[in-house]
């Protein structure tokens, strides 16, 4: 009983009830671990590298396992990514026998009590302290190649972010001195963004991990599979990755002679556009759309030119956001950034036709004389062309095919020759048609006429009233006059107008089609 009380007081989780059969074994196991560990680390050094002989290397096997995207942040160019980092080494100063202790054949030990290769981050983010920079540049082993990062096991908080594995994660030992570390990690690794064809890009980041004080001829890095372990990857809402592929090499840097070995995994992810094409591409389409209804607006009605600013305007708003979202250090224009340029260049374009168009239509034949080419070639070709019928055309046809000899009448105001002035007034007086066959009705219609003209001379107040008359005919005849080139103006503004119609929506639809092809013929050429 003494025995089983030293027990329960050695072993707080060894109970003494008698119902529990299986606690003198439990005691006894928990008694064997514990010796164990005091056996295996009584005289351990974790400092010092695990060989037997000095000049052999200690073979690493390296392999990352990805379970979130966490962000890809095009303005900084960094991509944050969470990560297990699995290094599986042989320490041959911690093996044993499991007979010797109860049959145990693995042993999970706090990693800060064991030797570990400082695998690092070496395409890191974050700026270093000037104190931080110099410990790190300055110290045993420094860097290996300008712009590498900070290493994880001598600095809390490095500059790959919270590591959080010191003191916080244990290593898995096995009997044969096989040792298992699976640390955590959140990286923000630098990744230079090609933002040429956002939002329809794809991005190339790259991890490269390798040993921050040893060569490769003390630690041999040996990349497990040929991919990134996505078993338990969390899918990112904005990006797809598309490949993670692991290379290893064997580089000599310029400041030492050995060569040291470092593993490289790229990530080709793609961007999930459908957020920004439902609020940005899809919005940017109707706008641009919206110049083609310009040169299909009346002039008459004012409100071309408006219509051309706002759409500007609203164009304009679009851009400020899409600089918002590319980084601002880009030196090449993405496709959105260009499609909205292209777009504001074909608004802009409309106002200054809409303005030359609205100067045509309101010309008058005392400002302008339109010119026998203007004539000839934007009311007579481009309307067939353009199958655009005048309406007065119709009525004049009409007129001309009653009327013989070009020559048009009135309804009763006399013969009017083919210039538009009437005939004097004796020629109306003195019509002689012997063969037309004489009726009651016209020799009533020009008695008095001939009364006036062959009897008697006209009194002072009819040759008034006839001057009257033919002032007001002479008025009306270039008012007349007036209004046919008055429309004649605005009806070449309409043909401008209908050529302008069709030429941006050539343009808005090649040009939209030709801008959203690039990507797709990009990946293709590049595939």
């Amino acid at each position: 009983m003494e025995a089983v009380g030293t027990s329960h007081s050695q072993h707080p989780l060894c109970f003494s009830d008698s119902a529990l059969c299986l606690a003198p074994a439990g005691c006894a196991g928990c008694a064997s671990e514990e010796r164990l560990f005091h056996t295996l680390f009584s005289h351990y050094n974790q400092f010092i590298r695990p060989v037997e002989n000095v000049s052999d290397p200690v073979t690493v096997h390296f392999e990352v396992a990805i379970t979130q995207l966490a962000d890809v942040d095009e303005v900084n160019q960094i991509m944050e990514t969470n990560l297990w980092l699995r290094h599986i080494w042989n320490d041959y100063k911690l093996r044993w026998d499991p007979m010797e202790y109860d049959g145990i054949e693995t042993l999970r030990v706090p990693a800060d009590k064991i030797w570990k290769p400082d695998i690092v981050l070496y395409n890191k983010y974050e700026h270093l302290t000037a104190s931080l920079f110099s410990k790190v540049a300055f110290g045993p082993g420094g860097p290996k190649a300008p712009g590498v990062s900070l290493t994880v096991s001598d600095l809390p908080c490095s500059a790959v972010g919270d590591f959080q594995v010191e003191g916080k994660t244990k290593a898995l030992l096995q009997y044969d001195g096989m040792i298992t570390w699976t640390p955590p990690a959140i990286f923000k690794s630098s990744c230079p963004m090609d933002i040429t064809f956002f939002p329809f890009d794809h991005q190339n980041c790259s991890l490269k991990f390798g040993s921050w004080t040893y060569d490769k001829a003390e630690i041999d890095l040996l990349i497990i599979g040929s991919k990134v372990d996505m078993d338990d990857f969390w899918e990112n809402s904005e990006w797809e990755i598309v490949d993670a592929s692991g290379y290893k090499h064997d580089i000599k840097y310029n400041c030492c002679e050995e060569i040291y070995t470092d593993i490289t995994y790229s990530f080709y992810i793609r961007r999930l556009p459908m957020f920004y094409t439902i609020n940005l591409i899809i919005p940017c389409l109707f706008i641009s759309f919206l110049t083609v209804l310009v040169f299909y607006l009346p002039s008459d009605c004012g409100e071309k030119v408006t219509l051309c600013i706002s759409v500007l305007l609203s164009l304009t708003v679009f851009l400020l956001v899409i600089t918002e979202t590319i980084p601002s250090t880009s030196l090449v224009i993405p496709l959105v950034g260009e499609y909205l340029l292209f777009t504001m260049i074909f608004v802009t374009l409309s106002i200054a036709v809409t303005v030359f168009v609205l100067n045509i239509h309101y010309r008058t034949p005392t400002t302008h004389t339109m010119p026998t080419w203007v004539k000839t070639l934007f009311l007579r070709l481009l309307p067939q062309i353009l199958m655009m019928r005048r309406p007065l055309d119709k009525r004049r046809e009409a007129r001309s095919a009653k009327t013989p000899n070009g020559v048009s009448r009135g309804p009763a105001k006399g013969k009017v020759d083919h210039h538009g002035e009437p005939p004097p007034l004796q020629e109306c007086c003195h019509c002689h048609q012997p063969k037309e066959p004489a009726t009651g009705k016209r020799r009533l219609s020009h008695q008095p006429l001939r009364w006036m003209t062959d009897h008697t001379e006209p009194s002072p107040e009819v040759e008034d009233v006839m001057d009257s008359v033919q002032f007001i005919a002479e008025n009306m005849k270039h008012q007349n006059q007036t209004k046919e080139v008055e429309d004649d103006w605005k009806y070449v503004a309409m043909v401008v107008d209908r050529v302008f119609l069709w030429v941006f929506i050539i343009v808005c639809v090649f040009g939209t089609v030709g801008l959203f092809l690039q990507p797709l013929l990009g990946n293709t050429g590049s595939s």
